[in-house]
Parts: structure tokens; sequence; C-alpha cells
């Protein structure tokens, strides 16, 4: 089977990795990839939003899956574009729907997706510029800390948690009417503030059944400690300690169940992956929020817990056969370590030479910020690496994640030395 990957990020990177363990493939090309998925695959220069030049280069390759790593392409309607093409509809892909996709693409459409289907959610309203001084009024009747959420994509920058009224308000006008986050921030959901720890949950669906992945916990924070801004992530640990068995009949039974139903009873077609961001709260679990994908970093540590083909899974969703198809996990520990470029998530430089990749022997290393200079690997992004590692607790693929990190070099290299810390707390305060 020829496949091509969609993206150029650590993501996509370790869906190809997992994909080319395949006995089923072919050939696995990535557009546009990056300098490490050049090593599992072929990379392609192509634009995931250039529908036209993937559907060029997929009749001309005799592409017969095509799987879409990012949310950008799934918004603006690529999986409706195949659909609608004569002579894309017998390739396979592997996405929801642009309407599918408005689970992640628009925050108010999400919130009234779970409002009709009774699933668990933080209570909220939605503003516009028209309704500003009503969303001014809606903050000033709620308790600190204020949650604004932009209402469209916004590279996961689009929500503030805010402890004073007067800044909630200063900020939902910046968002409102001074287009902060730009078109995402023409609608804003402000929301109540939910006290808990998070967590990442996937499952792949094809529209009737579906398999539940591996959960995670990912690190947002730039800071150790978890300080200073958001990122779009500086590491990850699978499986999560508190996600015990009966949490997790919980999550499927409130929130899982009822969201695969939802989609089917709202007409709406969805074939591909949800990520559910939950919150515990007490012992209860509810939703913050969907991304119509798999999340990154949280993709480098649920890859390598699967053990099943993920190949034959995606047929399994093309021919909406994925209920009688296998889903064995690891049961081993896996930690993602992210090294980031000097000043991310603000302004940051690219073109630092990387060297030390291939010391690391103990870990896998997932690129995502990274281009190829003649013979030299650079960076090329703000996430530039996700040092990946089994092991038999968090301690110990923690450690092992550390060390890769340590064996590589770069100009203004940085990483949390801190990951998967919190989660070994929680382990000793249970077995105390």
């Amino acid at each position: 089977m020829n496949v091509l990957v969609l993206g150029s990020g650590g993501r996509e990177h370790a869906i190809g990795w997992k994909l080319a363990q395949s006995s089923h493939i072919t050939s696995l090309f990535i557009g546009p990839g990056n300098a490490g998925t050049s090593n599992i695959g072929t990379n392609v220069d192509l634009n995931p939003e250039d529908f036209k030049a993937v559907k060029k280069f997929v009749l001309e390759n005799n592409i017969n899956m095509v799987v879409v790593g990012p949310e950008g392409p799934l918004v603006k309607g690529i999986v409706d574009f195949f659909n609608a093409d004569k002579l894309l509809q017998k390739v396979a892909i592997i996405g929801p729907t642009a309407e599918g996709a408005q689970l992640e693409g628009s925050k108010d459409f999400s919130k009234k997706f779970m409002q009709r289907h009774n699933i668990p959610t933080a209570k909220y309203a939605s503003f516009t510029a028209e309704t500003l001084e009503e969303g001014k009024k809606f903050l000033a009747g709620m308790k600190a800390p204020y949650v604004l959420k932009a209402d469209g994509l916004a590279a996961g920058k689009g929500v503030l948690i805010i402890e004073k009224l007067a800044e909630a308000q200063m900020e939902l006008e910046a968002m409102l009417v001074n287009a902060k986050f730009g078109e995402a921030s023409k609608t804003v959901v402000i929301e109540e503030f939910l006290k808990g720890i998070e967590c990442s949950v996937f499952i792949i669906t094809d529209g009737n059944s579906y398999k539940i992945l591996p959960e995670a916990k990912d690190y947002k924070r730039i800071g150790v400690g978890d300080t200073g801004p958001n990122t779009g992530g500086m590491g990850a640990i699978s499986p999560v300690p508190f996600c015990t068995p009966e949490f997790m009949d919980k999550i499927e039974s409130r929130i899982i169940i009822p969201t695969v139903k939802g989609l089917k009873l709202d007409n709406i077609v969805y074939k591909g992956f949800i990520f559910f961001g939950l919150i515990k709260v007490g012992n209860d679990p509810y939703v913050i929020e969907y991304n119509c994908r798999l999340g990154d970093p949280e993709t480098e540590v649920v890859m390598p817990r699967i053990k099943s083909d993920l190949l034959n899974m995606f047929e399994g969703i093309a021919t909406e056969t994925l209920g009688e198809c296998d889903m064995h996990i690891d049961d081993r520990v896996v930690s993602t370590v992210v090294l980031v470029s000097e000043g991310y998530p603000d302004a940051y430089e690219k073109g630092k030479e990387i060297k030390g990749l291939h010391r690391v022997d103990e870990a896998i290393v997932f690129h995502a910020g990274t281009r190829k200079a003649g013979q030299k690997i650079v960076t090329n992004g703000g996430r530039v690496l996700a040092v990946s590692a089994y092991g038999n607790s968090i301690s110990e693929a923690t450690e092992r994640s550390f060390d890769g990190a340590e064996l590589i070099e770069y100009s203004g290299k940085y990483y949390r030395n801190d990951i998967g810390k919190d989660l070994v707390k929680i382990l000793e305060k249970s077995s105390s």
C-alpha cells in the first residue's frame, strides 16, 4: 500500500515511524516532512492546505491512503475535497469532514455539541464584538480565575486564564475588538474555571465503532514547575497514573460513547482521530476541549505504546470495519522530552546546526522543527526535537529521555528537566 502522511511535525514523524513498521506498506511519503521523516520514507515538497497539489501528487504516485496530521487542512475541508472528486473517491483518507473538524475549529460549536449530547464540560457563554458589554457583565458575575477562549484555531495560544476581573474584561475587548488572535477571536467563549489535573485521551473511529488509544499527560508551560507562557507542548508521559480503570470507565461511558453517538445522531461523518482534552475534578472527568487530530507531543508517547499494526487499523477506518481490528498496548511507560529553540514560544532563530543525534541509542528521536541543509541537520522551528524513551517506571523512562536530550547539541537548546516529576509524586502519595 502506498501511503501519504500530510504534515511536518513530531506528530507526523511518530505516525510515519509507526506506519513504516507495517508489513502492508509499499511506499511511505511525508509531505512536506522534516529531516527526521526522510529516514523513514520519502519527503515531498507539499503544502497540506494546497488541495490541488495534494491531488496531483496522489494521482501521479498511485497513493492508496492519505493520513492527515494537522488540524488546518481538516478544518479547511480536505476530506470533503477528496469525497467530492471522482478521481480521489477511491483513495482512503483518514480524518473527519470539515463539519466534524469543527469540534476543534470552533470552541462555540464544540460547546453546543457537548451541551446537546449531555457531555460534561464547564459552563460557558459565547460573545462577539457586538455583545462585548454583555460579555463584560458576564465576566463580572463569575468567580476568578476567568477563562477566555478564542473560538477559532489560534495555534494553541488562544486560551487565556486571568486572575483579575479588570484585566479579563480588557483582554476580552482586545480579542473581540482589536483582533488579538485575528479571525480566530471574532467570537470568544468565556468559560467557568475548573480546578483539577489534566490528561489527554484519544480514540480512532470509523463513525460507528472506536478504539481507545493510550492516554497521556502533556506539559504545556515553558518553565520548570509549570511556569511561564503556554507552548505547543514541552513533553508528555503515558500511561497516566491517575487514569485508573475506574476513571477510564467514566471517561468512556460519559464522554467517548456520547461523542461517537452524538456525531452519528448529528449526521456528521467522522473517520479519524478524536482527542479529548480532559480535566479530572474530584473523581469526575470533564471535557476542556476536543481536537480533530492527535496531539503533539502526546503522539510521541502514544505511538510507541501501540503494539498493533496502525496501517491495519487505518484500513479498518476506511472500510468501516475498525471493530474487527485488534488493539494491543505496551504496558511500559513512555516519556518524551521536547527540545526547543532559545526564545520559544516568542521570537527565536532558525538554522542552528544540530549535532549528536547519532549518539542517542536508548531513546527514539522524533523530529519536529528540523530540515536538511546540505549534509547538516539544522533547526527550523520553535519545537525542534522530541526524545522518547521506554521504561518500567516514569522515573526510568524520563531519565532515558533526559540522557538522550543531553547528548544532542545545538546553540540555544532548552528543555524542561521536570517532565513527569508531578506524576511520580502522585504515585508516591498513593502508595504511602
